[in-house]
C-alpha cells in the first residue's frame, strides 16, 4: 500500500472513529480504555498488517490490565456512578416523594402483603432488580474510581456483598415455587388430599327430581332475559348495565341467579356516585321469570364499577391487607339485602401450590360493613364460598396423583378427570342439594374417552365432596344425542343438568334456538343415552322420559312415579313397527275414540298372541302421544307379561344399546305408517 493510499485511509478510518467515540462519550459511555492514547485510537500500520499473517489476527489497539492486544469498550451504568451525594433536604425531600409514589402504587394496585402471594413477588422483584443493579454500579465505580466517588477497594467489595443480597430474595420465591411442584417428593400426596371424596350411591344420596325446582336455562339464557328486563326499565338503562357476574344460588328455595348493576361508563358513576345503584337482577332458573330488584333506601354502594375508594376489591383488600382473596361473588340473604361474599384463599403445598379457602369475609353491599368468619361460621344462606373452577382443580388434583406422581403419567392406573366442556372451558353445572349449590361434572378415565365412570358432587359452600360411581355418557356425548333429536330445527343443547329419575341418573337439558331462547327441553339416560325423550314443556318431557324408562325395562321403579291405568277392552286394530331396532304393536281399542297403545317388545311378548278382536287387559302409562303399555294381565288380574323384564339376564332383557323415543306430540300410530 502506497504512503498516499495508506494515509487517506488513516484519515477517513480516524474521522468516523472519533466521531463515533464522541458520540459514546457523550452518551456517559466511558471510551478512555480504548485504543491506545485516552485522546482518541492508537495509530495502525497496515502495511505490517498486509505483511505479517500473524498480526492480521491481533489488533493493535492497546490495552491494559493483562488484556493484550485486543480494543474494548468499558461500559458504565452513568446515572449510578455519577449520583452525586445529596444534601440534607434534597435527601429527606426524595424520601418522601419515593414513599409517597409507592404509597400510591399500593393503593392502586393493593397487591397482598403475603408470602404466598403472586402479585407480591412481581412487585418484590422489579424492587431487588432495580437494587441489584445500583449496588452493583456503585461497586463498580469505588473499583476503579470516578470524577465524584474515591477509589477504595474495601468499599468495593462491601457494595458487591450487599449486591447479592437482593438475588437471594429472588431466588426465595423461586425456589418457594419450585417447592410447590407435585414432582417434589411427598407434594403429590398432599395435593391429592386437598379435597377429600366420600363415595356414595346415587339412588340413596340424590332425592329424586321436583320438577318445580329444576333450573331449566343456564346462565347465557339468564343474562339474555336479564337485559331484556332491564331495559324495559326507561330510568336505569340509561344510567346502568346488569353486571356480568350472575352468581347462580337458592334464594328462598328456589334456584335464581343475581346480578347487581353497573355504572354504565365513568361519566354515569360521576352523576351517580352519591345515590349509589339502586337495583340489581333476579332471574328465576325454573319460572324463566327476571325482574329488576328495587333497593330503595338502601342502595349498593361498593361494587366492581367504583373506580375508587368504593370498588369492592380495593374496599376489602386495604382493610385486610395480608389476606389473599379469591374470585368474589354476589349474593342475596334470605331478606333480599344485597352482600359481596369474599373466599381468603391459602396454600398449603411451598409457597404457591395446594391453593384452598380457608376463611371467607362478607361485605354488606351497602354500607361496607364487613364480616371475617371461619368456614365453619359461614351462615346457611351463603352459597358461593369455593369458587367452581377451583373445586374441580382440587377434584382433577386428587385424580391425578391418588397413587403417587409417577403413576399420573406412566401407568396411569386409576388416574381419572373431569369432563371437559365443549367450548374450551371447564364442563360443569350447578345442582341445589340440601340448601346448598353443588358443583356437578362427569369423571372419566385419563384417556379422555366419550364415557364416564361416575359423577362428582362438591359443596360450595363447606367442600363436601361426593362421588357416585355411575358409568354412561360424557355431557357433551349426551348433548349430541339430545341436539340429533331436533337437528332439522338446528337448536344447540345447554350443559347437562344431573337429576334422579325413578332411581335412574339422567341428563337434563334445555334446547335452545339461534336467538338464544329456550325452545324445547330433553332428558336422556345416563347409562344409555341413545334413550332421549324431548318435549315442549318440562311436564311433556318428564311424561315421555318416565314412560320410556318403562316401556324399555330399564327401571322396575319407574312405574311407581307415574299414573298407571289398567284397561280391559276389545282389539279393534293392531300394528306393527320396528322403530330404531326395537319392535312396537299399536292397538287401538274399541270404544276409545283416538286412543293408541304401544306395546313394546321383547318386554310385552304375549302381545304377539292377541289378534283383533280378542279381550285384553293391561295396564298402561298415560302419554301425550301413544300410550306405552306397561304390563299384560290374565282376566283375573294376574301378571302374565310386563314390559319391565324380572330378570335382568335373561333373553328377554331389552338390548342395552337400543332405544325407542317418545315425543310428545307424535302418534304412536304414525310412527307405525312411517316405519
Amino acid at each position: 500500500m502506497t504512503q498516499s493510499m495508506k494515509g487517506n485511509v488513516m484519515a477517513n478510518r480516524s474521522s468516523g472513529l472519533d466521531s463515533l467515540l464522541d458520540a459514546l462519550r457523550q452518551s456517559g459511555i466511558d471510551m478512555d480504555g480504548f485504543g491506545g492514547a485516552k485522546g482518541g485510537p492508537k495509530e495502525v500500520d497496515y502495511e505490517e498488517v498486509e505483511g505479517d499473517d500473524e498480526g492480521a489476527s491481533r489488533s493493535t489497539g492497546s490495552g491494559s490490565g493483562g488484556r493484550g492486544n485486543s480494543p474494548h469498550i468499558d461500559i458504565n451504568l452513568s446515572f449510578f456512578d455519577n449520583m452525586r451525594a445529596p444534601s440534607k433536604p434534597a435527601l429527606i425531600i426524595g424520601i418522601v416523594v419515593v414513599l409517597l409514589i409507592l404509597a400510591g402504587c399500593y393503593w392502586w394496585f393493593h397487591p397482598p402483603i403475603n408470602i404466598h402471594s403472586v402479585d407480591m413477588w412481581v412487585w418484590i422483584g422489579i424492587i431487588m432488580i432495580i437494587l441489584f443493579l445500583f449496588f452493583r454500579a456503585k461497586s463498580k465505580a469505588r473499583q476503579t474510581g470516578t470524577a465524584t466517588v474515591e477509589a477504595s477497594k474495601s468499599k468495593a467489595k462491601t457494595l458487591k456483598i450487599v449486591s447479592y443480597i437482593p438475588l437471594a430474595v429472588i431466588a426465595v420465591g423461586i425456589l418457594g415455587a419450585v417447592f410447590s411442584l407435585s414432582i417434589i417428593p411427598g407434594n403429590a400426596e398432599k395435593y391429592a388430599s386437598v379435597l377429600k371424596t366420600d363415595t356414595l350411591e346415587f339412588a340413596q344420596d340424590i332425592k329424586e327430581v321436583n320438577y318445580n325446582e329444576i333450573p331449566v336455562i343456564d346462565r347465557d339464557s339468564a343474562i339474555l332475559l336479564g337485559n331484556r328486563e332491564m331495559g324495559s326499565i326507561p330510568e336505569y338503562v340509561s344510567q346502568f348495565e346488569v353486571s356480568s357476574l350472575y352468581s347462580q344460588i337458592n334464594y328462598q328455595g328456589a334456584p335464581v341467579r343475581v346480578s347487581p348493576l353497573n355504572y354504565a361508563d365513568l361519566f354515569k358513576w360521576f352523576t351517580n356516585r352519591e345515590g349509589g345503584i339502586p337495583a340489581y337482577a333476579l332471574v328465576n332458573m325454573t319460572t324463566q321469570d327476571a325482574e329488576i330488584v328495587r333497593l330503595g333506601d338502601e342502595p349498593i354502594h361498593y361494587s366492581t364499577s367504583e373506580p375508587l375508594v368504593r370498588n369492592i376489591d380495593r374496599h376489602v383488600q386495604l382493610k385486610y391487607p395480608f389476606y389473599i382473596f379469591d374470585e368474589k361473588s354476589f349474593e342475596i340473604d334470605e331478606d333480599g339485602h344485597p352482600w359481596w361474599i369474599c373466599p381468603v384463599r391459602t396454600y398449603t403445598i411451598g409457597l404457591f401450590g395446594g391453593e384452598t379457602i380457608d376463611r371467607v369475609v362478607l361485605c354488606d353491599a351497602t354500607t361496607g360493613e364487613c364480616q371475617d368468619l371461619a368456614l365453619e361460621e359461614c351462615p346457611q344462606w351463603v352459597d358461593r364460598v369455593f369458587p367452581a373452577e377451583l373445586l374441580i382443580k382440587q377434584y382433577n388434583w386428587y385424580g391425578a396423583y391418588n397413587n403417587g406422581w409417577l403413576n399420573s403419567f406412566l401407568g396411569q392406573e386409576g388416574v381419572v378427570r373431569t369432563t371437559p366442556g365443549t367450548d374450551g372451558t371447564l364442563g360443569y353445572n350447578y345442582i341445589a342439594k340440601d340448601d346448598d349449590v353443588w358443583v356437578y361434572t362427569g369423571v372419566t378415565s385419563a384417556t379422555g374417552d366419550k364415557s364416564i365412570i361416575g359423577f362428582v358432587l362438591v359443596n360450595q359452600r363447606t367442600q363436601e365432596s361426593h362421588f357416585y360411581s355411575v358409568s354412561g355418557a360424557t355431557e357433551d356425548s349426551a348433548m349430541e344425542s339430545a341436539e340429533g333429536q331436533v337437528q332439522n330445527l338446528r337448536y344447540t343443547s345447554t350443559f347437562p343438568l344431573l337429576i334422579n329419575v325413578a332411581n335412574q341418573p339422567t341428563y337434563f337439558m334445555a334446547l335452545k334456538d339461534g336467538a338464544g331462547l329456550v325452545k324445547k327441553f330433553a332428558m336422556i339416560d345416563v347409562q344409555r343415552y341413545q334413550n332421549v325423550a324431548v318435549g315442549d314443556t318440562v311436564a311433556d318431557t318428564q311424561k315421555a322420559y318416565e314412560a320410556l324408562l318403562a316401556t324399555n325395562g330399564v327401571s322396575a321403579d319407574a312405574a311407581g312415579s307415574v299414573d298407571v291405568v289398567q284397561k280391559t277392552g276389545v282389539i279393534r286394530s293392531m300394528a306393527q313397527a320396528v322403530i330404531e331396532s326395537n319392535s312396537h304393536f299399536y292397538v287401538t281399542i274399541e270404544g276409545d275414540d283416538g286412543q293408541i297403545y304401544d306395546f313394546a317388545l321383547p318386554g310385552l311378548l304375549d302381545i304377539v298372541g292377541y289378534k283383533e278382536g280378542d279381550t285384553i287387559t293391561f295396564t298402561y302409562l298415560e302419554g301425550t302421544g301413544a300410550n306405552p303399555a306397561y304390563e299384560i294381565v290374565d282376566g283375573e288380574g294376574d301378571e302374565t307379561a310386563t314390559g319391565l323384564p324380572e330378570d335382568t339376564n335373561s333373553a328377554n332383557v331389552l338390548d342395552p344399546n337400543a332405544s325407542t323415543v317418545t315425543e310428545p306430540g307424535t302418534s304412536g300410530a304414525a310412527g307405525a305408517a312411517t316405519a
